[in-house]
């Protein structure tokens, strides 16, 4: 089922926004924020609720495939439920997008508008470059292995549940004075829902740094080290991973340098990155597949 998935994401990508279940998924936070008081019990409350909403909604729709088809028909329904909740095709015509732009300033516009929250306005082509490879490695994380991780785990329900809780992060998560205390749930929530995904994550990209020829004995080291050096507990696990087995540094102004001892990425670097991504990708579908028959 997750290798049918991948494929139909692979050559299909996203359904349209009117089916897309991410969506309804935003929709729904919006409209539980308009209802839930600003404090940090309302948005717990806010964000149990649709997560009680939307695994109940996966958990509803896996009963219903394997009650009515047979297994092979149920299994084909399982995989077209699947694809919506994790976005590999996306992410890599994300990075496509900014490494084909053909200036700066277009190239830190679609930084910003597909990949980054931060402010790429006066980021120089080697910050582009590096918020690029972060981006990519952090997001072949939540956007990939996490899911089908929990999907391994629980089947549809909790690959839903994960999305939603990727998603309310995105919505919520921010440090601003509107979700100061109304975001720290699902910012947490995402941060407990990612731990293991991302440093497998970063395993993956370990093994086919090794594999690929690029530098995995750097790349072991700099993990060590950085790993856990940007704010987030999770998403320095993959990125540092990159800063080694590419010998770059990746930085966020005042608030990381991961691989400090590198230069800074060139636009090569991005397309070796994606390259490398491309293969850990179609290596973390294969392990998933042979996680969810052994499971």
């Amino acid at each position: 089922m997750i290798l049918v998935a991948f494929l139909i994401d692979v050559l299909f990508g996203e359904p349209p926004a009117r089916h897309h279940p991410v969506v309804w998924m935003g929709r729904c936070l919006n409209a539980l924020r308009s209802y839930a008081p600003p404090t940090f019990a309302g948005g717990a409350v806010a964000w149990l609720i649709g997560a009680l909403l939307f695994t109940g909604a996966g958990w509803l729709a896996q009963l219903v495939l394997n009650a009515l088809l047979p297994p092979l028909l149920a299994g084909l329904g399982v995989a077209l439920l699947l694809k919506p909740l994790f976005a590999w095709r996306a992410l890599r015509q994300a990075v496509e997008a900014v490494l084909d732009a053909p200036t700066l300033d277009e190239r830190r516009r679609l930084l910003r508008w597909h990949l980054v929250s931060r402010d790429t306005a006066t980021l120089s082509a080697g910050e582009v470059n590096g918020a690029t490879i972060e981006s990519l490695t952090e997001n072949l994380s939540d956007s990939l292995v996490a899911p089908l991780f929990w999907f391994v785990v629980g089947g549809l329900p909790l690959a839903a549940l994960y999305r939603y809780a990727n998603t309310a992060d995105a919505m919520w998560g921010y440090r601003t004075p509107a979700f100061a205390q109304f975001g720290k749930w699902a910012a947490r929530a995402d941060d407990l829902l990612n731990f293991i995904p991302a440093r497998l994550t970063a395993l993956l990209l370990l093994v086919t740094a090794w594999l690929g020829g690029l530098d995995a004995a750097t790349a072991w080291r700099v993990w060590q080290r950085d790993g856990l050096a940007t704010p987030s507990p999770n998403a320095g696990q993959p990125m540092s991973v990159a800063a080694g087995a590419l010998r770059v540094n990746l930085t966020k102004r005042g608030l990381y340098s991961l691989g400090s001892e590198f230069p800074l990425p060139d636009e090569a670097d991005v397309a070796r990155a994606l390259r490398w991504a491309a293969q850990t990708a179609w290596l973390a579908a294969l392990v998933m597949q042979i996680a969810d028959w052994a499971w």
